[in-house]
């Protein structure tokens, strides 16, 4: 918005040039969605509180998470309204890519906040049934599928990181593939979300990532010169990143231990949904693994806790799972397990951006 009325004003006053390149208003993006955040936060966990909107634990969950049950949770409500206030602020409205990242995370939105309103209407940690969430999810992935076709925006092809020749056209298959990335990711930082800032520092670093692979995929000089798919329009993309960096560090003020808010299915569901789709719009699908390796591991030691559990008839591979819930029956303390967790992933972070050259 703010993109059409003071660029054109650069033709009398040179200083409104600056907003025609994306890397101001990348950062500016940040910078707005972190100051509603932090502006809005205490109003809205109070209204939260008001509403008695808190959080339902686990009752096979870890004996120290019992203390957690009530507080404030639905903070992704927060998250989500930062990232679309200030991506309309700051984005190029014409832009096909944001609009499809804008579909994901209100639809996955919706979901995760009927799930969460589920939970709290039951008094339950059971919401709404995992088939009808890959259902909603897969639906939503469909449709967002047939506006890049039907636009003439869909590639079918998938970059393979570390090979620069290596790009397999996946076809009609590449659907139910972007699919999997999209409800994967979604899925997986849903599981990642279990203690007081966990999910968030991945998540902030991951979009951070995104963000400068989507500036480059957008820029066919970088993008030639690196060796990384070309995608005309993407670089817009690195605007909507930079707005889920600076919510992320808005909501981590309150989300970080001792939470004073949680953020619920609605948060989860949503960012790793809106992180899965920036990986798809930018054909960088395989990245996620490295970038997200926080949210990977995560999902796979469930996957494999349970798979075990049924195989052995009672045996576990882990004390709990997910794998956090194992470092804390192991002892160490909630604030260690967290911060650990975030060191790797910023270290998965910076692994993922060597893949640029080494090809």
């Amino acid at each position: 918005m703010l993109y059409y009325l003071l660029y054109p004003l650069h033709v009398h006053i040179p200083v409104f040039n600056v907003f025609r390149y994306i890397t101001f208003r990348t950062i500016y993006a940040a910078v707005t969605a972190l100051a509603i955040t932090l502006f809005l936060g205490p109003w809205f966990i109070r209204k939260i509180k008001e509403m008695q909107f808190g959080q339902v634990v686990r009752n096979d969950g870890p004996k120290s998470h019992l203390k957690k049950s009530g507080t404030p949770s639905m903070g992704g409500v927060l998250i989500n309204f930062a990232i679309v206030a200030s991506t309309l602020l700051w984005v190029d409205l014409t832009n096909l890519y944001v609009w499809v990242s804008l579909i994901i995370l209100f639809g996955f939105a919706c979901i995760g906040f009927y799930d969460d309103w589920l939970k709290i209407k039951k008094k339950s940690s059971d919401g709404l049934a995992g088939r009808w969430k890959l259902a909603f999810q897969a639906i939503l992935v469909c449709i967002c599928a047939l506006i890049l076709i039907k636009s003439g925006h869909w590639d079918t092809r998938l970059n393979v990181p570390f090979f620069k020749n290596l790009q397999p056209d996946l076809g009609l298959f590449y659907i139910v593939f972007a699919f999997i990335v999209v409800a994967g990711a979604s899925n997986a930082v849903n599981l990642t979300d279990g203690l007081d800032g966990l999910a968030t520092g991945p998540f902030i670093v991951s979009s951070a990532v995104y963000t400068l692979f989507c500036y480059l995929a957008g820029h066919s000089g970088l993008a030639h010169y690196l060796q990384i798919p070309y995608v005309p329009g993407v670089g817009e993309l690195s605007v909507f990143c930079g707005a889920m960096v600076g919510a992320g560090l808005g909501f981590l003020w309150y989300n970080t231990y001792p939470a004073e808010i949680f953020m619920g299915d609605v948060g989860s569901l949503t960012m790793g949904g809106i992180l899965g789709i920036v990986a798809v719009l930018s054909k960088q699908e395989l990245l996620l693994a490295i970038v997200g390796g926080v949210f990977v591991a995560e999902a796979i030691s469930v996957v494999m806790q349970v798979g075990y559990f049924k195989a052995t008839k009672g045996r576990r591979i882990f004390r709990m799972a997910p794998l956090h819930h194992h470092f804390e029956m192991l002892g160490w303390p909630e604030p260690k397990v967290i911060v650990r967790f975030w060191i790797i992933s910023v270290l998965l972070g910076l692994v993922a951006i060597s893949t640029l050259k080494l090809r």
